[in-house]
């Protein structure tokens, strides 16, 4: 019997609101019981059938299909039953209502994904992908996710444990006879096989880390003088006019918040007040929550006009502001020098010439702000969409295979145990 399966769940499986269509999905050892109780028969399973949903009293609830899918074959693992009618939030409540009646109880959130991970339908990184697919913010983070949810992640990840779990076997043959470990170490190119892990548990770690950035997003916030054209810059990259553009300086003083996509990955743009000496206790409230984004942001545009000294911008601000340790210097208003959009970079430093006025650099921009957060274009095929958990029990595999490289030499034992604990990592992954 799968696990998991003590009592028989119900719950709405679409949207809430109105709709064409809505869902009412059973899963449990009594769904058939509840499906005959209300259309009067049980389908065969996976053959969809068009009845009348009924009460208890024989009168008409709504009408569509009812599919069953009996175990192990469905989602959960277990005896599954979909009444797919109208999408009437009445009528959806009043048909679950009838399930209950029925000896069903209404599922808590999460609860059929919650079964088909206990009855091994599902691994745990599938079951995450689940909600991460639910909630993703874009395409690209979608077709992550589905990836996932396919389990190419997880097969990713087993792969791996299947090569370790055979260098560990290698590794304590040679502890149970000492006079062969170095022969074995050798004949079976231990060293080379820990190289090559490592090089792929390296582009495992660079895709996963891309991969959360595409679901978790990034704070871009952009601070400068006043009157440098910040909230011009804003309302260019959000492609509307969220904030107030004139002449007198010091506008700006709430933050203003614009959530964007570029390339598939979003954003959240901070509009921050003008940094300048100011009397104004309302201003100087905006500055200091200017300072505040500014700290807590995974990417700082540091928005100046485009002829003021490159050297006087940085200076000034390494001076007045805690900025994140990336950051893109925005030269602005180059349409009143009839300059190009262009990007300079010497070292660590980056300047991205624009206009926010006609557009001109702008996507020289999106390109740069997207390089900052650790995206290239082109690379989503290869991105797994993986959370804060699953970077941290990769990060530590890599660390005790890294141990494990640099013990062969020295003690062999050692090395067992370190790709040991490196596989007990991975496994967290998948629960």
């Amino acid at each position: 019997m799968p696990r998991g399966s003590a009592d028989t769940i119900v719950a709405i499986a679409t949207p809430a609101g109105r709709g064409g269509v809505g869902v009412v999905r059973v899963s449990g050892p009594l769904a058939g019981q509840v499906c005959e109780g209300i259309c009067g028969v049980l389908p065969e399973a996976r053959r969809a059938m068009h009845r009348r949903f009924l009460d208890e009293d024989g009168r008409v609830l709504d009408e569509g299909l009812v599919l069953r899918f009996a175990a192990p074959a469905s989602y959960t693992g277990e005896d599954v039953v979909e009444f797919q009618g109208h999408g009437s939030p009445p009528a959806l409540s009043a048909l679950v209502h009838r399930c209950v009646a029925l000896g069903a109880r209404p599922a808590r959130p999460g609860e059929f994904t919650e079964r088909a991970f206990l009855n091994d339908r599902l691994d745990l990184a599938q079951a995450e992908a689940v909600a991460d697919l639910i909630d993703a913010s874009s395409e690209r983070a979608a077709r992550a996710a589905a990836r996932s949810l396919s389990g190419e992640f997880s097969r990713t990840i087993i792969g791996f444990e299947s090569a370790l779990e055979d260098l560990r076997v290698l590794i304590e043959a040679a502890i149970d006879f000492p006079e062969e470990d170095v022969e074995v170490i050798g004949r079976y190119q231990v060293r080379e096989r820990l190289a090559v892990l490592l090089a792929r548990m390296d582009g495992v770690l660079a895709e996963a880390s891309r991969g959360q950035r595409l679901r978790e997003g990034a704070t871009v916030v952009l601070i400068g003088e006043p009157n440098v054209g910040k909230s011009s810059l804003l309302n260019r990259l959000a492609g509307e006019e969220l904030a107030i553009v004139t002449p007198v300086p010091g506008t700006t003083r709430d933050p203003i918040r614009a959530p964007i996509t570029l390339d598939g990955v979003p954003l959240l743009l901070v509009d921050t007040a003008g940094l300048r000496a100011s009397t104004d206790v309302v201003e100087q409230e905006g500055i200091a929550r200017s300072k505040g984004h500014a700290r807590q942001a995974d990417l700082a545009l540091i928005v100046t006009e485009a002829e003021r000294s490159i050297e006087a911008v940085t200076a000034q601000f390494g001076a007045e502001l805690p900025l994140p340790a990336r950051r893109i210097v925005v030269r602005n208003k180059i349409d009143l020098t009839s300059g190009l959009g262009q990007v300079r970079k010497t070292g660590d430093h980056v300047e991205v010439r624009v206009s926010a006025a006609t557009g001109e650099g702008l996507d020289l921009l999106r390109r740069e702000i997207l390089e900052a957060v650790g995206w290239q274009s082109g690379e989503e095929e290869s991105v797994f969409l993986a959370r804060t958990r699953q970077l941290s029990a990769l990060t530590r595999a890599r660390e005790h295979l890294q141990a494990a490289a640099s013990l062969v030499a020295v003690q062999v034992d050692l090395v067992a145990e370190e790709l040991r604990y490196s596989r007990e990592a991975l496994g967290e992954i998948l629960g």
